[in-house]
């Protein structure tokens, strides 16, 4: 959501950021149902102060005993009464277009976020690790089936395609992965673990930009709840309609959720295996600051999960995404790619957004400038995936196989594993 006294001020600036997003301009569009919204604005206080004026000079009326004069000014207050809803409902009737046309047009881009129309134009920040490249390298699914524990076809049985049935050592790995994760980020970088909820009604969706743009990615339940495409939701909505003091921020939240999203769109894209599941868990991160802080903030979050990569030493490369690859409600984003031998290809396991005060703006949460009681602004928010846990598990496999199918445990992974070396097939 954006500032309509920026749009006023910034015509030109605001269509140029839509610009760089692919967008037609909508500042002049927008600025006439403004322009029409205001003068009703200007009509109903014009009424209010007549209005008030008219009722003082009631009394004076009566008390001079002027009958005339207090029959007509309580037939002109009458008359103002019954023409303000008229006038309320014409300048709200503009407002909603407003509303209506602003939740649909994205964030726009950071100054230093490259242009460019899809994939093709993001940049490589920086890469670690050296990746495997063999021409023998299996992919995670001919892995997992040929262990034993990982189940494409029970899964589709009870719930059709895109889901997977996880067992034994794999089932293990996946909590031992996630445990890691949870214990480096809130051991390590000061993320408070949390265990939200994963049904959260309509403004929560709205407030973090999934909602009502993206309802077809979502699934909705049938009392009007909404399964959660991923715990940035409910983790940024913890300061839904606060006002904080500045002197608590920033506030880092941490949650290993499972996450639902129907996958519309993505028809023929990664349809065997665990890149793409209509179910998948991953451990999110969240930040809340003041504006001057978010782009360190950014900072920091990238290199807490870039951290967890280097320490299950999988090779990765940092790419900055470019306007046409950015998400609906970041301003700028980083995407860590994890090195697949089995693909002999980099795959996305996590982005880490700074939203600037979109969200903010959306949920209307602002905090009170220290010192300065009378101040308030609107916070900035922050998520990235801490990372995806599934994703993590693929890489897990890909990269630690074993020439006898079995494969090998990361050694920060062992003490979740009960010690285990290897992940073997069932017997």
């Amino acid at each position: 959501m954006f500032d309509i006294r920026y749009i006023r001020d910034n015509p030109d600036a605001f269509d140029a950021g839509l610009a760089r997003r692919g967008l037609s301009p909508r500042a002049g569009e927008i600025l006439a149902l403004d322009e029409e919204a205001r003068k009703f604005t200007h009509t109903l206080n014009e009424m209010q102060e007549k209005r008030n004026a008219s009722s003082k000079q009631i009394g004076a009326a009566k008390a001079k005993g002027d009958e005339a004069e207090f029959n007509r000014l309580r037939e002109e207050v009458e008359r103002i009464k019954q023409q303000m809803p008229v006038a309320e409902a014409e300048q709200k009737k503009f407002q909603d277009q407003i509303r209506d046309i602003l939740s649909g047009i994205p964030n726009l881009p950071a100054e230093d976020t490259p242009d460019g129309e899809d994939e093709t134009a993001n940049v490589e920040v920086r890469a670690w690790g050296e990746p495997k490249k063999s021409n023998s390298a299996k992919e995670h699914y001919d892995l997992g089936e040929a262990l034993g524990q990982m189940d494409f076809e029970t899964a589709a049985k009870m719930s059709g395609s895109r889901f997977v049935l996880l067992k034994g050592q794999l089932a293990r790995l996946e909590r031992a992965i996630a445990s890691f994760m949870l214990d480096l980020h809130t051991s390590e970088f000061g993320y408070t673990e949390c265990a939200p909820p994963l049904l959260v009604r309509d403004e929560a969706l709205y407030g973090t930009g999934q909602l009502p743009k993206f309802s077809e990615d979502l699934f909705k339940t049938t009392v009007d709840h909404w399964l959660i495409p991923t715990a940035e939701v409910s983790l940024t909505n913890i300061v839904a309609g606060d006002i904080l003091a500045e002197e608590e921020l920033p506030l880092r939240f941490t949650a290993w959720t499972p996450c639902f999203r129907s996958e519309a769109g993505s028809a023929g894209r990664d349809t065997r295996g665990m890149i793409r599941l209509h179910q998948f868990s991953k451990v999110e991160l969240v930040s809340v600051v003041t504006p001057d802080k978010s782009k360190d903030e950014h900072d920091r979050m990238v290199s807490s999960a870039e951290e967890v990569l280097k320490r299950l030493e999988l090779p990765f490369r940092t790419m900055v995404l470019s306007t046409g690859d950015m998400g609906f409600a970041a301003q700028k984003t980083y995407d860590l790619e994890v090195w697949l031998p089995g693909q002999g290809e980099y795959r996305e396991i996590s982005s880490c957004s700074n939203c600037g005060d979109f969200q903010a703006r959306r949920m209307n949460a602002r905090y009170r400038v220290a010192g300065e009681k009378k101040k308030i602004n609107f916070l900035h928010t922050l998520n990235g995936s801490g990372l995806a846990v599934g994703r993590t598990l693929v890489a897990i496999l890909e990269n630690y196989q074993q020439a006898d199918g079995s494969v090998a445990v990361p050694d920060v992974l062992k003490p979740y594993m009960g010690g285990a070396e290897t992940i073997e097939a069932l017997k």
